[in-house]
């Protein structure tokens, strides 16, 4: 049996390779004594916390924890081997691929951890009302997973000494052909993120934006789309969206009425006076009317009229309530004016005719 065990193959002795392979089984017994172990007293302790992140840090640790104790086992039983350098280099492979696999290992981690993020991500992007941070949340998923698979990939294709400096550059060149081919559409992407970061609106918010009013009805990765009044759907890039100076109605606290009511002339000061003091009494009244500020006064002496101006705020911000409430600010100063016997001017002309007596007008040439 001795002299079977010191036959060679290879170069290694059949009693190396039995070696080695029970070191491995031995690594493969000792992975599943520590999953048995994780599973029923790690996870356990750990589900007794209060916290989430402990639970979730531990389910992307299990399986690569559990492969890098058996790729120790690998590590010893091929140090145990003793592989040969001639006429082939198997000591160098095997420890190059050995290395691969401890960073491929180290990639499942992390591969593992970006679940954990999206988790988060997701529980961010439900507390908002914006639809957009929710299609972000797999964007920046998907977008992890392949930055580090190709990292991954790299760093095991050089750990066979195989140089990566030419499929970086030809990563760069295809790179940079891809981003002049879709500048456009990477500019929207940008702009969707300035949308969500600086939330200029929301879903179901009245905006102005140049030319363009209206609801905003759908806010996605490349446009937004705007429900303008005349019930016509407009779509705006994100990236002019985002660069445009914006007006967004729904944030108004309260909205104003301003106007202008023009009094006849045939009006007296003290007419004047006692219109502006009941205007301001009835604003001052007014259930609907904000009390922080409004103004009433004798303005101007116009071409048909003697103005008096009024600005003040609503407290609703609601468009039909507002509406309400504007008329009926109206109304009571009609009856105000009424009341006090004046009457609400409109544009006219007075035309005055002078007649010259006869002994004047034939004095004048051409005159009679």
């Amino acid at each position: 049996m001795t002299e079977w065990m010191n036959n060679e193959i290879l170069g290694i002795t059949i009693g190396r390779y039995a070696t080695a392979l029970g070191i491995v089984l031995a690594a493969f017994i000792a992975k599943k004594i520590f999953a048995f172990f994780f599973t029923r007293a790690i996870v356990p302790l750990a589900q007794k916390s209060r916290q989430e992140l402990d639970d979730r840090f531990l389910a992307c640790l299990h399986k690569p924890l559990e492969f890098l104790i058996f790729l120790i086992g690998l590590f010893v039983a091929v140090e145990f081997l003793q592989l040969p350098v001639e006429p082939f280099d198997l000591k160098k492979f095997a420890s190059a691929l050995l290395k691969a696999l401890f960073i491929l290992d180290i990639a499942w981690f992390f591969f593992n951890m970006v679940d954990m993020v999206d988790h988060y991500l997701n529980q961010w992007a439900s507390r908002t009302e914006s639809a957009l941070d929710d299609h972000l949340a797999p964007l920046v998923r998907k977008t992890l997973r392949i930055f580090i698979v190709i990292m991954a990939g790299l760093m095991a294709i050089q750990s066979f000494g195989y140089p990566v400096t030419g499929v970086l550059a030809s990563l760069g060149i295809g790179g940079l052909a891809f981003a002049l081919a879709a500048k456009d559409t990477v500019s929207n992407i940008f702009g969707s993120l300035m949308i969500i970061f600086d939330r200029p609106f929301h879903i179901g918010d009245w905006i102005k934006a140049g030319d363009m009013e209206g609801t905003v009805e759908e806010i996605g990765f490349r446009s937004t789309k705007i429900r303008t009044f005349a019930k016509t759907l407009i779509s705006v890039p994100n990236n002019v969206i985002a660069n445009m100076a914006l007006d967004n109605f729904s944030r108004m606290p309260k909205r104003r009425i301003r106007l202008t009511v023009g009094v006849t002339y045939d009006t007296s000061p003290s007419q004047m006076r006692e219109a502006v003091e009941k205007i301001r009494d009835l604003l001052k009244n007014h259930p609907a009317i904000d009390q922080e500020f409004f103004l009433v006064n004798f303005t101007d002496f116009g071409a048909s009229s003697l103005d008096i101006m009024i600005y003040c705020f609503t407290t609703t911000t609601v468009w039909g309530e507002y509406l309400d409430a504007r008329e009926d600010v109206c109304l009571k100063i009609m009856d105000t004016l009424e009341a006090l016997g004046l009457e609400i001017a409109f544009p006219s002309t007075t035309v005055y005719i002078r007649k010259d007596d006869p002994e004047t007008a034939a004095a004048i040439p051409g005159k009679s």
